[in-house]
C-alpha cells in the first residue's frame, strides 16, 4: 500500500496509533527521541532497589475498552492480573476502619441498598450527589456541581476522582469527572474489575507492541529527536531531526504523539495545556504478605493507593506538587511507616526508591481542559495524539490509547493517494 504514516513518539499513544495502522496493512515509521519506548508507561531496571520497576503505578478497569482492545491486539493481556470481582478494599488510617466496596455487575446500582457493600457511615441518599456532576454544563468544577465533603466524598469520590484526574476534585472539570463516573461505577461492576500489570508495564503495553510492529513490517527507530517540522501552506513537508531530514511525500501523513510542550514548539499556533501536576510513586523491595489485595485504597494518610506486586509493594500519591522538594529519605520513611502498619510487615525500612514525576499530567481544571486540541490540526496531513488531546477523559492510560486510535482512524479512513479533507476557508 502506498504512502507512509510517520509517527513521532513511541509512547503509549504513538504505539496505539502505530499498531492500529500496521494491523490494517499501512506502512508506518515510528521515531522516538529517547533510547526506549513507553514514555510514562514503561518498566526499567533500578540499581538502587535492584529490581525492575515501573515508572508509575497504573490501574486499569475491565471497562477500559480501548486499553483492552490494544492489549488483545498486541498480546499483552497475559502480563495483566485481573481481580475475580469488582471489589475495592479500603482502609481509613485515622479511624482504623476497613471496608470493601462491592458494586453489583449490572448498571442498576442496587448495591447501594446493602450496607455491607456501601462505604461505612453512608446512607443511600448520599449516593445521589454525583447527579449534579453528571448534569454539569461546560466550565463547571466538581466543587460547584456537588458537595465535596462528608463521609462518602472523603472515602469514595475524592480518592477515586483524585487518582483519575490527578487534580484536587473540587477544582477539577466536572465533565471529565462525569465521564470517569459513567465509565466506571456508572457502568456497573462489569466495568470495574481491577487490572494491574503485575509483570510490569513494559511486558503488557510496550514490548508486545514493538514485536507486533516488527512482525507487521513497522519500522521503529530510537534516539531520533525531532527538531522541526517544515510546512508549506497547509501541509507538513518534512521532518527535520538532528541528523536527518525526512521528506513527507504526497501520499504520506504524520501523527505527532509527543508531550504537549514539545508539540507546541513544533506546530505553529497550537494551543495546549500549560499547567501540570505531579505524581509520586514509592517502591519497596519486600515480598507482600499473603492475601495482600492487588490494590488497596487508603484514606486519611499520605499514601493513597498501595499496589501489590510479586516482589515489591508500591504506593502512589496523586497531585503531589507539595512533595517535589521533600527530602527523599524522610518521604520514604513516612510512607513505609504507613505501609508497614497496614500490612504487618517489619518497621525497618527495606530497600526503596522514590519516583517523582513533576509534570506527570495536565491539571484537569476547566481552564486547562478547554486548552486541549482535537486530533485534527490546520495542517491537512498532520494529526495529533496524546492523553493531553481532547479525548473527553483525563490523562489516563485509557485516554492515551484512545487518542492513538482516534489519530489512526483519521488517517486510515482516507483512500490511498488522498489527503485529509481541506477545511473550508
Amino acid at each position: 500500500m502506498a504512502g507512509t504514516i510517520h509517527i513521532v513518539g513511541a509512547g503509549l499513544s504513538g504505539l496505539s496509533a502505530a499498531t492500529e495502522l500496521a494491523a490494517e496493512g499501512r506502512r508506518v515509521a515510528v521515531y522516538e527521541a529517547a533510547k526506549f519506548a513507553g514514555g510514562r508507561c514503561r518498566t526499567y531496571y533500578d540499581s538502587v532497589i535492584d529490581l525492575k520497576i515501573d515508572n508509575g503505578n497504573h490501574l486499569l478497569l475491565s471497562g477500559n475498552r480501548a486499553a483492552l482492545s490494544y492489549l488483545r491486539r498486541i498480546g499483552g493481556l497475559q502480563a495483566m492480573s485481573e481481580a475475580a470481582e469488582a471489589a475495592f478494599p479500603f482502609v481509613d488510617l485515622r479511624s482504623g476502619e476497613r471496608w470493601t466496596l462491592r458494586p453489583n455487575q449490572g448498571r442498576l446500582p442496587w448495591w447501594i441498598l446493602d450496607s455491607r457493600r456501601r462505604v461505612p457511615g453512608t446512607r443511600v441518599p448520599d449516593y445521589l450527589a454525583p447527579i449534579g456532576v453528571l448534569r454539569a454544563p461546560a466550565s463547571t468544577t466538581v466543587g460547584n456541581a456537588m458537595a465535596c465533603r462528608g463521609p462518602l466524598y472523603d472515602r469514595l469520590w475524592r480518592p477515586v476522582l483524585l487518582a483519575a484526574l490527578n487534580t484536587e476534585p473540587a477544582e477539577a472539570d466536572a465533565r471529565l469527572a462525569a465521564q470517569i463516573i459513567r465509565e466506571t461505577l456508572g457502568a456497573g461492576g462489569q466495568a470495574c474489575r481491577p487490572m494491574v500489570a503485575t509483570r510490569g508495564l513494559s511486558a503488557a503495553f510496550i514490548d508486545p507492541a514493538l514485536l507486533f510492529l516488527r512482525d507487521h513490517a513497522g519500522a521503529v527507530s530510537f534516539s531520533r529527536s525531532l527538531r522541526e517540522i517544515a510546512f508549506e501552506g497547509d501541509q507538513a513537508t518534512a521532518l527535520i531531526f538532528s541528523e536527518e531530514r525526512i521528506e513527507i511525500g504526497a501520499e504520506d501523513s504524520v501523527i505527532l504523539a509527543v508531550p504537549p510542550v514539545t508539540a507546541r514548539a513544533l506546530v505553529p499556533g497550537l494551543v495546549v495545556p500549560e499547567v501540570f501536576h505531579a505524581i509520586v510513586n514509592a517502591h519497596f523491595r519486600v515480598v507482600p504478605p499473603a492475601r495482600q489485595p492487588l490494590v488497596l485504597g487508603i484514606v486519611n494518610g499520605l499514601t493513597e493507593w498501595l499496589f501489590s506486586y510479586p516482589n515489591r509493594l508500591s504506593t502512589t500519591i496523586s497531585c503531589a506538587d507539595r512533595l517535589m522538594d521533600a527530602p527523599r529519605q524522610e518521604l520514604a520513611e513516612t510512607i513505609w511507616r504507613e505501609v508497614a502498619g497496614l500490612t504487618g510487615l517489619a518497621p525497618e525500612l527495606p530497600r526503596w526508591q522514590i519516583v517523582r514525576e513533576r509534570r506527570a499530567t495536565f491539571a484537569a481544571t476547566p481552564e486547562q481542559n478547554a486548552r486541549r486540541p482535537g486530533a485534527l490540526t490546520r495542517f491537512q496531513n498532520l494529526v495529533l495524539a496524546g492523553d493531553w488531546t481532547d479525548t473527553r477523559l483525563p490523562a489516563t492510560i485509557e485516554g492515551s490509547i484512545r487518542s492513538g486510535q482516534t489519530a489512526a482512524a483519521h488517517v486510515a479512513r482516507l483512500p490511498v493517494r488522498a489527503r485529509l479533507p481541506r477545511r473550508a476557508a
